[in-house]
């Protein structure tokens, strides 16, 4: 099961982002509600490795499981 990136705890820090082995984690467009950057994982590609959880130095901001509520993706 993907992890899912909470984005209003988000901080855009993004020690995810180089972490991920297979670059599942992607920008999101402009600031959540905290002001901050943010970021998403694509649930079709995520490996559930836990890598993401393992960095992330933000408490709360990645969950270990697929939570769509959670997380904003931008629309294509």
């Amino acid at each position: 099961m993907p992890h899912t990136i909470v984005t209003e705890i988000c901080e855009g820090i993004a020690d995810c982002v180089g972490a991920c082995p297979v670059d599942c984690i992607h920008p999101g467009p402009g600031k959540n509600q905290q002001g901050t950057d943010w970021y998403w994982i694509d649930f079709q590609t995520c490996i559930d490795c836990g890598v993401c959880l393992a960095v992330c130095p933000v408490e709360g901001a990645i969950v270990g499981e697929e939570k769509p509520e959670l997380q904003k993706t931008p629309t294509v």
